[in-house]
């Protein structure tokens, strides 16, 4: 259900319609979660520096997809897990993968890491205290990874919160969340 409007792309006007056109160019399609994000074009500009400016950080494509999904099962945020699930196999995330990570787990051990990091961060509000760092530690993250993971598990729970509060409906394969998985209170890094 569309809570906030959508804006169209094509009649849109100003700040908006200059930030449209470059997803447009960029993506071939303007997204609803960005269509809901122009009625704040600062808010719009801000999603989009900030996550340009992680695609340049230290995790690949996969990964970055493999957090978006963890958080978004965590968040239970419907818009989100279709929208990166349609990403991530596009990036090359397997079935497999994509399960796994809504799980936030994965095969490689860094990978299964980071994501029990993000989903703890989720979880836990960010309180992760001396043990959650510490097992982040033992797995061999870095504190550049552990910054790093914080500032992804941000950027996604913006756009499920965005996407919460405006009912905004799935232009994306829709994917459910929970299929009868119940994210942990406890279980966590």
């Amino acid at each position: 259900m569309n809570r906030i409007a959508h804006l169209d792309p094509f009649t849109t006007t100003g700040p908006a319609k200059t930030l449209f056109d470059g997803v447009q160019a960029r993506l071939g399609i303007v997204p609803n979660l960005f269509r809901v994000l122009g009625n704040a074009p600062t808010a719009l500009a801000g999603y989009l520096s900030f996550s340009a400016a992680l695609a340049d950080g230290g995790f690949n494509a996969k990964l970055r997809e493999q957090i978006a999904l963890a958080v978004a099962e965590s968040n239970q945020c419907g818009y989100c897990l279709s929208a990166h699930t349609f990403v991530g196999r596009r990036v090359g995330l397997t079935a497999q993968d994509i399960v796994d990570a809504r799980h936030a787990n994965a095969a490689d051990e860094r990978t299964d890491a980071i994501l029990k990091l993000a989903r703890s961060i989720v979880v836990q509000r960010g309180e992760l205290g001396a043990g959650g760092l510490e097992r982040a530690r033992m797995a061999a993250l870095t504190d550049g990874e552990i910054v790093e993971t914080v500032a992804h598990v941000a950027l996604n729970i913006f756009s499920n919160y965005v996407n919460h509060v405006a009912g905004t409906v799935i232009d994306f394969p829709e994917v459910t969340p929970g299929n009868g998985y119940v994210v942990p209170s406890c279980e966590c890094v």
